[in-house]
């Protein structure tokens, strides 16, 4: 492997390999929200951010707000307040939204209020009345949103990048996006080194989101080989820090994205194995294992992992033959309940009289 991510602990072979693979014991950042009917409850305090917007904190954020014209990547799902039905979600989706603070369509105004008085990583509930929002008139297409609708809006800001002249992703050039995402990479990999792992999952997947599907779509030859060496290694170290956080569902997801690109990728398999482990999956784990060491034979700690997971297989057979020779083995020897005494006592008496009575009758007789 020509690219290194992050070291997540010392290699297994000290010998200088650039191809570590060794661990500690689409878009994903923090905990998607669950898929509910409504808007969540929140019961911190409301803040008035302008006449017709109020914000309430679900999770706080860090670092600075975003300034005009700012370039914003967000996560959000959008009710009408009136009927409670859910008209958009980008999570659902798996696109986040890109937003240019001072530029966004009339419709998003109430949004990008909301959003400017938000910090990285903060996740929020937004009541935009309906003149900030779709209006007198509404919208009869794509979302369908009825005439002077307020709307709730359930936000996560990912990111931002400050840029003066409000250059979005579209009006960069290929090699513009592409150096971008690179840097976002390696912010992301210095706050790994730091153990911020929530804050470096927020930098991947904003370099992610510089190379989104649509973009990429468009890319062959080398501009294509160049977008994958960097959008890559950001999906193996989001899964890397999602390991850490014992967010294992998540983790094999990430190393699914890289593998469809790449089947064989050495640290996909090995970080999607890892996590099938710890989910209980050993015959997954084991087959992601043993197709990581056909591409990398010599890895120590892929090794180790085949082994722990037969020393696992091993303890379960033990476990399992003591039990089945509980349930099948030979039935031992019944032994003799005891009695209480006096009870015994009055059995030996009952007997020793009708020994007797027996007798005097037959001298009677």
């Amino acid at each position: 492997m020509t690219e290194v991510e992050v070291q997540l602990s010392p290699p297994a072979d000290q010998g200088g390999n650039d191809e570590i693979i060794t661990e500690s014991a689409s878009v994903v950042h923090g905990e998607p929200p669950q898929d509910e009917s409504g808007p969540p409850e929140v019961n911190s305090e409301m803040e008035v951010l302008q006449e017709k917007v109020r914000k309430q904190i679900i999770k706080e954020g860090h670092g600075n707000k975003p300034s005009k014209y700012a370039t914003c990547f967000l996560h959000y799902r959008a009710w009408i307040e009136s009927s409670q039905q859910k008209f958009e979600d980008t999570w659902h989706e798996q696109q986040p939204l890109e937003l240019v603070i001072g530029k966004e369509k009339k419709e998003m105004t109430g949004l990008a209020i909301g959003v400017s008085n938000m910090k990285s990583g903060e996740r929020a509930l937004l009541h935009v009345g309906w003149e900030l929002g779709y209006g007198k008139e509404g919208n009869f297409s794509f979302p369908n949103v009825p005439p002077m609708a307020d709307i709730i809006y359930e936000v996560e800001l990912i990111g931002f990048d400050e840029t003066k002249e409000g250059k979005a992703r579209g009006d960069m050039t290929v090699e513009e996006r592409i150096g971008v995402a690179d840097r976002r990479k390696m912010d992301g990999n210095s706050l790994f080194k730091e153990e911020k792992l929530e804050e470096a999952m927020q930098q991947y997947e904003m370099a992610i989101a510089y190379l989104g599907d649509d973009f990429m779509f468009q890319l062959f030859g080398k501009y294509r080989d160049m977008a994958l060496a960097v959008k890559n290694p950001c999906h193996l170290n989001m899964a890397a820090c999602l390991i850490k956080l014992e967010r294992y569902d998540d983790a094999i997801a990430q190393c699914g994205i890289v593998l469809v690109e790449e089947e064989n990728n050495v640290k996909a398999l090995f970080r999607r194995g890892k996590a099938r482990a710890e989910l209980g999956q050993t015959d997954a784990a084991r087959d992601d294992f043993l197709k990581a060491r056909k591409y990398a034979p010599g890895d120590k700690a892929i090794s180790r992992e085949l082994n722990l997971l037969a020393e696992h297989d091993k303890a379960v057979y033990q476990k399992q033959k003591e039990l089945y020779k509980g349930l099948f083995g030979p039935r031992p020897d019944p032994k003799p309940k005891s009695k209480n005494w006096l009870i015994l006592a009055w059995q030996w008496l009952l007997s020793l009289f009708y020994r007797l009575f027996k007798r005097e009758r037959q001298k009677a007789d």
